[in-house]
């Protein structure tokens, strides 16, 4: 069996298009332009990587972009204080503080003083609640991506078995949260957990997310399993694997996503939509 590639890559630009199409609407009839704000500190490469890959979807969906670079040394006090003028900000729709933060700076209290309301990346507090009490929230952007991933091989999740591996206050937990929703029936595992291969194994829809390289191997998988991989890492060769052995659970699963071009344009994506939505709330 040879699993059919869930491409992301195609998905996600599908999925700005809709996107820009939203911008254009909110600016002709609100006089709205969803305006991103991105704090950037210190200068780790994968950072400046990743903010630049968002800049540029940012203006290429319409939307304003605002880049705020800070240096490795600046306080807490400097940080929050910018925050704050964000969040005062009407400009500003969207709110995005880069992880990893610098040493010295509590990052957890950054994100916990991000307006809820602007917090695109789904991360604080009141949304993690309001996501978990079933409520409408800014959903972190990787799990959003995994889900419509699914979606896209099994149109209604209802009743199915997903593994989540990984419990993540990133991706992990709040994905299967959304699956919940979705009405799948939800296992979550972990570092601890017992048996993982033969709990992997009894997987419709498997998600690894735990960031070590090739853990799920072929005999992980299900037959015809649908395979979502979000783990990216770097091999002592300079090449790219995901968290999924892809060559062996290629050979096992239905439906699998590569590495690049899976779940990242995925989350990009689902960025600029959570901007789209917190835009749409204040027109």
């Amino acid at each position: 069996m040879s699993a059919r590639i869930i491409d992301g890559k195609a998905i996600a630009a599908e999925l700005r298009a809709k996107v820009a199409a939203e911008v254009t609407r909110l600016s002709t009839q609100h006089g709205v332009t969803p305006g991103l704000a991105v704090v950037l500190a210190g200068n780790n490469p994968a950072s400046e990587s990743y903010v630049g890959s968002k800049a540029k979807a940012t203006k290429e969906a319409g939307m304003t972009s605002f880049d705020h670079r800070l240096p490795d040394s600046v306080s807490q006090a400097e940080l929050m204080a910018l925050v704050n003028k964000l969040n005062a900000d009407p400009a500003v729709h969207g709110i995005l503080v880069q992880l990893p933060l610098p040493q010295q700076i509590d990052a957890q209290q950054v994100l916990d003083a991000v307006d809820p309301t602007k917090d695109v990346d789904g991360f604080h507090p009141v949304n993690a609640g309001r996501l978990a009490s079933g409520l409408p929230a800014l959903v972190p952007c990787t799990p959003l991506g995994c889900v419509l991933l699914a979606k896209t091989v099994h149109p209604s999740l209802a009743g199915l078995d997903a593994v989540v591996i990984g419990r993540s206050n990133i991706v992990g937990k709040p994905l299967a949260l959304l699956l919940l929703q979705k009405d799948a029936t939800v296992t979550i595992c972990h570092s601890k957990s017992r048996d993982l291969e033969k709990i992997a194994a009894s997987a419709d829809i498997l998600v690894a997310a735990v960031g070590k390289a090739k853990l799920i191997t072929g005999r992980m998988v299900k037959p015809g399993a649908c395979v979502i991989d979000v783990g990216v890492n770097r091999l002592t060769d300079g090449s790219l694997a995901g968290d999924v052995d892809f060559a062996a659970a290629s050979e096992i699963a239905g439906w699998i996503t590569p590495v690049p071009g899976g779940v990242g344009p995925m989350t990009i994506a689902m960025l600029l939509e959570n901007r789209v939505r917190a835009a749409s709330a204040v027109k």
